[in-house]
């Protein structure tokens, strides 16, 4: 049998990973002539940007925020000729808003999976309870580690029983005698106590803290080991913060000699020594929300007298006489419970000896059997193939997600607007259109995926918007390489495109600084708004103010100005407007998306039903002239398409892709038809050669995007506007995609919504 695992694995540090490790060595199946009867295969989670030396088991890896890593791995285990897969579950491992991402992969799966649950809440948020609910639906068996465990998903989750396993969790089989390991620490004259684990301040830690002196003026010899690095997302957000608190503490209380704080992250060996060395072991958390504690299951396996707080899991294991429980956050319950067990040795030699007991009964290798007797199972009872449920977006077919063009064109003061091919043109400097763009590009990057990189460039981008803003309010547009000024007022469509940037800062800044800064310079420009008369500077417009209104939506003043900018485009579209020609204008020229995108914008805030009504007339008839058979032929900038005339196929340009691939969005977003989505990622794929050349416009040596294509073939060069406009696209092909699984999981029945197999 080929099993395949998905979740965390050595050497990331990380419970879960160990968890694996364990499970898939316990499942080789080692007969007695030392021959593995199985086959393993570990497709590895990897946190942020880490890389690891994984072992050779290890044959595919997952970034945890890269969507398209998930498609890759379900192909990855259905091409691999696995027979089971097993995915260990924790909500924090995976990538997407609760973890959302592990989805896809599973809707993808073709054979049989069992998941392991690692955290199940009593009261879970929206997303979690969802997310868990579908996983568990689409699992052929849930495995849980405790009786509690068994009662959430009945009750809350609405598993059905005889889809739950319940399957301890597996310790070491690992043995040291407690003389010996004391004496390997020179602990032998130390009634030693022990803690754990990843530290946090969920674990409770300063209890014990607070417990001790009463203990010592009974027994001096007691010496407490907290044994544990500080959790990594602890690390990345706080830092040290409370292990310095801890050791604040054991300072104020003179504690010193009585407490050792071991920043390590040990192997299991040298772990179990330490446990093995112990009189007795704690587990002080702060509150009873953990339905399996793995290093409660260690120290149990190694035979430790366990004082505990009534957590979940705790509270089950521990009955028996297994252990002890003091309520939470009380140091004074626990000095008792302590002096009382240091008081009566026979007393902790007895809890010793039953904890030691159930220990051997949940040794890996037994542990390895009950699941390997889950997966025969299985097998043996093969349920009917799956349906699968997906758009026809196919992330499998998008190529990495990669800002590294855009580094490249990036500078301390803006983004360069021109290259020769791959190469920045510095000869050509900046303009504020690029820099708009790129401000929102970065936004929607480091919104969906937390990309360091996007937020370094974001006040770059900003600054650049702000230096470029005169002090009426209106902007310029180019500036040369070495910063001077080329013109004194610039485009209306720039002044657009900056709005709609700015506009969308200010519901998605990362920061106060940002979401100040942006909110200045916008309303700075509001005198400018009804100003204008390009139609495309509007539709712009008119997308930045919907986007500010998301998040200000009282804002009265503001909506009255996007109902005269509104009516402006209603009345270009009934002056041109024909039984014909549904259109804004005599002609499609470039950029035509952002019209009716702007109306599908506007439809959200505006309780007009004209507006949506133009907005889908406007979009269904550029549909007709761009959209057939599943490929997108955007107008050709060469001649345009003028009205009773002929278009043009050739000078076409990647914003005009990118148009139609954010208005097919929103209308997904406004009607919530799925058959929105499909032509978003027809017209994605514009990008990738589903064009008219048949020739993928994005390089996949530099990651930029080439400029468009003529009569003659693909204009190699890749500057701001075209690799831009290919990164919103992909950002939106993403976002969209996560939405359409947020709905499925959600079950939500929205005006129009269809989630039935597509």
């Amino acid at each position: 049998m080929k099993l395949a695992y998905i979740g965390s694995y050595p050497p990331r540090e990380c419970g879960i990973g160990t968890f694996t490790q364990n499970l898939t060595k316990s499942m080789l199946g080692i007969d007695e002539l030392g021959v593995e009867q199985n086959e393993i295969m570990v497709v590895a989670m990897n946190d942020g940007n880490q890389k690891y030396a994984y072992p050779k088991e290890v044959k595919h890896q997952i970034r945890q925020e890269y969507q398209t890593d998930y498609v890759e791995a379900a192909n990855f285990i259905n091409l691999s000729g696995s027979d089971i897969c097993i995915l260990e579950h924790e909500f924090g491992i995976y990538g997407g808003n609760s973890g959302m991402y592990i989805l896809p992969l599973l809707h993808r799966l073709e054979i049989p999976f069992i998941v392991t649950l690692h955290t199940i809440l009593e009261s879970p948020s929206y997303n979690e309870k969802a997310i868990l609910k579908e996983i568990c639906k689409m699992a052929d068996k849930v495995v849980v580690m405790s009786h509690k465990a068994i009662l959430f998903l009945t009750t809350i989750y609405d598993v059905t029983q005889d889809k739950i396993e319940m399957i301890e969790h597996g310790v070491p089989d690992i043995y040291f005698d407690r003389v010996d390991a004391k004496a390997a620490f020179k602990l032998t004259k130390k009634k030693l106590i022990l803690t754990f684990g990843f530290i946090g301040r969920n674990k409770g830690i300063e209890t014990v803290i607070h417990a001790l002196p009463e203990v010592i003026k009974n027994h001096p010899d007691v010496l407490y080991i907290v044994l544990g690095k500080t959790h990594p997302n602890v690390l990345r957000h706080a830092g040290e913060e409370y292990r310095n608190f801890l050791q604040q503490q054991i300072k104020n209380l003179n504690l010193q000699s009585h407490v050792l704080m071991l920043n390590e992250f040990v192997g299991e060996v040298e772990l179990f020594k330490y446990l093995s060395a112990c009189d007795i072991y704690i587990t002080p958390y702060l509150n009873e929300a953990q339905i399996t504690s793995g290093t409660l299951s260690y120290a149990m396996g190694a035979g430790c007298a366990v004082v505990s707080t009534p957590y979940w899991h705790a509270a089950e294991l521990l009955t028996a006489n297994r252990g002890r429980l003091f309520d939470f956050n009380q140091p004074h319950e626990l000095s008792q419970i302590l002096n009382q067990l240091f008081d009566h040795p026979e007393t902790l030699k007895e809890i010793q000896a039953n904890a030691y007991k159930y220990g051997k009964n949940v040794t890996w290798p037994k542990i390895g059997k009950k699941y390997l007797h889950l997966s025969h199972d299985l097998l043996a009872f093969p349920k009917q193939k799956k349906d699968k449920k997906e758009t026809a977006i196919d992330l499998f077919l998008l190529p990495p997600f990669s800002l590294t063009h855009i580094k490249r064109l990036t500078d301390d003061t803006g983004i360069i607007q021109h290259a020769k091919f791959g190469i920045p043109n510095l000869k050509e400097g900046y303009c504020l259109d690029d820099n708009a763009r790129a401000l929102l590009m970065v936004l929607m990057s480091y919104k969906q995926q937390k990309d360091e990189t996007a937020l370094q460039f974001m006040p770059i981008y900003l600054s650049y918007i702000h230096y470029m803003q005169n002090k009426d309010g209106s902007f310029r547009n180019f500036l040369s390489f070495n910063r001077n000024f080329l013109d004194e007022v610039g485009s209306e469509d720039s002044f657009g495109r900056t709005i709609w940037a700015l506009g969308y800062l200010i519901g998605n800044a990362p920061n106060d600084a940002y979401y100040q800064t942006g909110k200045l310079v916008f309303f700075d420009a509001v005198p400018y708004f009804e100003t204008l008369k390009s139609i495309r500077s509007i539709a712009n417009t008119i997308i930045g103010i919907s986007y500010y209104l998301k998040t200000n939506p009282s804002d009265e003043h503001m909506i009255e100005v996007l109902k005269r900018l509104t009516d402006k485009l209603i009345h270009q579209y009934d002056l041109n407007q024909s039984e014909t020609w549904k259109w804004f204008e005599s002609l499609l020229a470039y950029d035509n998306g952002m019209l009716p995108l702007s109306l599908l914008h506007a439809a959200q805030h505006l309780p007009d039903g004209r507006i949506k009504e133009v907005a889908m007339i406007t979009m269904e008839f550029l549909e007709e002239h761009t959209l057939n058979d599943g490929t997108l032929s955007v107008i050709g900038n060469d001649k345009w398409y003028r009205k009773d005339g002929e278009r043009s196929f050739f000078a076409q340009q990647p914003i005009d892709a990118m148009a139609m691939v954010l208005m097919f969005h929103q209308a997904f977003l406004l009607t919530g038809n799925k058959d929105y989505l499909n032509k978003l990622f027809d017209s994605f794929m514009w990008f990738l050669g589903e064009n008219d050349l048949r020739l993928s416009l994005y390089d996949f040596e530099t990651k930029g995007c080439c400029d468009g294509f003529e009569n003659y073939g693909i204009n190699r060069n890749q500057g701001a506007e075209s690799s831009l406009a290919y990164l919103i696209s992909h950002l939106t092909v993403l976002e969209a995609y996560e939405e359409f699984y947020q709905a499925d999981v959600n079950n939500v029945s929205k005006k129009g919504i269809s989630l039935q197999k597509i």
